[in-house]
């Protein structure tokens, strides 16, 4: 079966196309870098992925501070995962870096905070 990709791993955006056979990865084509065949990979065995959104702050000079995951989560998890962020209040001053939620789901990604949100 061919099965075509984009891959999301650098600015780059390889359109790939890969030749699959009961799961296994017969050939590609199309990925400029080594990157591009691991990206392809993993999209057959464990399609994973990182999400930005935002947070409730209390008492903020800003009603939300940006968040990220620092590592990327099982895809099929996003909408678990967005559901949970979505509970967070969290309290000014924030800082870059902060830990949001630790642990998210028990997925072994952190939510972490991507802008200060100072006190009013």
């Amino acid at each position: 079966m061919i099965r075509e990709f984009t891959c999301i791993v650098c600015p780059n955006g390889c359109g790939i196309t890969a030749e699959v056979e009961n799961g296994e990865l017969l050939s590609l084509t199309g990925a400029i870098c080594k990157r591009g065949e691991a990206y392809v990979r993993q999209e057959l065995t464990d399609p994973r992925r990182t999400i930005s959104s935002s947070v409730a702050v209390r008492n903020g000079e800003l009603p939300l501070a940006s968040v990220r995951l620092d590592t990327a989560v099982p895809k099929d998890r996003i909408f678990d995962v967005m559901q949970e962020i979505g509970t967070v209040r969290l309290e000014a001053p924030v800082y870059i870096g902060d830990v949001a939620i630790e642990n998210v789901l028990g997925l072994g990604s952190n939510v972490i905070v991507t802008k200060n949100v100072e006190r009013k």
